[in-house]
C-alpha cells in the first residue's frame, strides 16, 4: 500500500522524479522520468541510468550524509540540449529523491545577454575608435591643416550620428520589449498611417531615385494599435526598401483584406512592402529579425543601419498580436509582409 501511495504521489508531480533506495537502486520513477531514461529503469542501480559524474557524485554524497545536494544534468532531446537542475533530497529509510527542474531557458537567457553585450560593445567600439583616432590627429598632425580638419570633422560627425542611432534604437527596443505584453487599445487607420509615412519619406526616396506605389485595398483600414509604433514599423520597412532597392526602382505597399486570416483566427489585413533590389538567399530569413543580424554587415553599416531595425519591427508586431513574414531570393528583391488583426470602422 505504501509503495502504491508513493508511486501515485510521484506521478502527480509535473516534473521528472526518481526515488533511490538506501541500497542504491531506483525503486520509483514517475512517467516524466521514464520518458527521459526509459521504461525499464526501476530496479536498476542508479549509476547505470544516471551516468553523468557530477550527478552521481551528488547522489552518493546525499546517500552517505543524508543531506540535500544539487547537481546539473544535461540531456539531448531531438537535437536540442536541455539542462536540468537536480535536487537530491534525503528521505526516510536512507534513500534519496531526485527532482529534475528544466532550467534550459535560464541558460539561454544568460547566453542571449552575453551575446547582446558583446554585440553592443562591438558596434560601439568601431565608431569610438575612429573618433578617438581623428581627435588625436586633429590635436597633432592636422592641427594647422584646414582641409584635413574639414574632412575629419565630417567623418567624425557621421560616426557620432551612427552611435546616436544605435543608442536610440537600443532605447526603442527596450521600450518595445517592456510594453510587448500590453496590447494597444487605440483604433488606428493603418492605411492613413502608411500614407503619411510615404509622404514623409518622399524626399529620401527622390534622393535615391526610388518611387512609391500603394496597391490593393483602400482605406480606411482600422486596427487596434499604437499609432506611433505602427508608424515606426512601416518607416523602418519602407526605408529598408529605399536603401536596398534598385536605383530607379519601385517600393510598393500592397494591402490585402482577409475576412478570416488562418494565422490570426479572425479578420486581418496583410501589408506587403516590396522592393526591386538584389534580394538575398532565403537561408538568411529565419535570422533576419535577430538583434544585430545582417545579411551584408559592411553594406548595412555604410547605409547607416544598426542591425536592430527588424528586431524592433518583430517586437512591435508581436505586441499588436500580428505576424511578420519575409520573402526573398537572390536577384528578385525582398518582401516584408506584416499581418495585423483588423477591426471594422466604429
Amino acid at each position: 500500500m505504501e509503495t502504491a501511495l508513493t508511486a501515485s504521489l510521484l506521478e502527480g508531480v509535473p516534473r521528472p522524479l526518481i526515488l533511490i533506495s538506501a541500497a542504491e537502486r531506483i525503486v520509483q520513477a514517475n512517467a516524466q522520468a521514464r520518458a527521459m531514461f526509459g521504461d525499464t529503469i526501476t530496479g536498476r542501480h542508479f549509476v547505470t541510468v544516471l551516468r553523468q559524474p557530477s550527478l552521481i557524485e551528488a547522489i552518493e554524497r546525499a546517500l552517505l550524509e543524508q543531506a540535500q545536494q544539487t547537481a546539473r544534468h544535461f540531456s539531448n532531446d531531438a537535437g536540442r540540449e536541455t539542462m536540468f537542475q537536480v535536487d537530491c533530497a534525503a528521505v526516510a529509510g536512507g534513500g534519496v529523491l531526485l527532482t529534475f527542474d528544466d532550467i534550459t531557458h535560464v541558460r539561454e537567457a544568460e547566453q542571449i545577454r552575453r551575446d547582446f553585450v558583446a554585440n553592443v560593445s562591438h558596434e560601439l567600439r568601431t565608431p569610438l575608435t575612429a573618433l578617438l583616432g581623428f581627435i588625436e590627429t586633429l590635436q597633432g598632425p592636422a592641427k594647422n591643416d584646414p582641409a584635413a580638419q574639414e574632412r575629419f570633422l565630417g567623418i567624425m560627425s557621421r560616426e557620432a550620428a551612427r552611435m546616436n542611432r544605435l543608442v536610440q534604437d537600443l532605447l526603442s527596443l527596450s521600450r518595445v520589449e517592456t510594453e510587448e505584453r500590453m496590447r494597444p487599445t487605440q483604433q488606428v487607420d493603418v492605411y492613413n498611417t502608411i500614407s503619411m509615412t510615404l509622404n514623409a519619406l518622399t524626399p529620401v526616396a527622390e534622393a535615391a531615385g526610388v518611387k512609391f506605389e500603394m496597391r490593393g485595398a483602400r482605406g480606411p483600414i482600422m486596427v487596434q494599435g499604437d499609432p506611433d509604433q505602427l508608424g515606426q514599423v512601416f518607416t523602418n520597412l519602407i526605408e529598408n526598401g529605399i536603401k536596398y532597392g534598385a536605383k530607379g526602382g519601385l517600393v510598393a505597399v500592397e494591402f490585402t483584406l482577409n475576412e478570416r486570416d488562418p494565422r490570426l483566427r479572425g479578420p486581418g489585413v496583410a501589408i506587403r512592402v516590396s522592393d526591386q533590389g538584389e534580394g538575398f538567399d532565403p537561408i538568411h530569413i529565419p535570422r533576419l529579425t535577430e538583434r544585430f543580424y545582417r545579411v551584408d554587415s559592411h553594406r548595412s553599416r555604410e547605409m547607416g543601419g544598426t542591425g536592430l531595425g527588424l528586431a524592433i519591427v518583430k517586437h512591435i508586431v508581436s505586441r499588436h498580436r500580428g505576424r511578420i513574414r519575409i520573402e526573398s531570393a537572390v536577384g528578385e528583391g525582398a518582401s516584408f509582409i506584416v499581418i495585423l488583426p483588423q477591426h471594422s470602422e466604429g
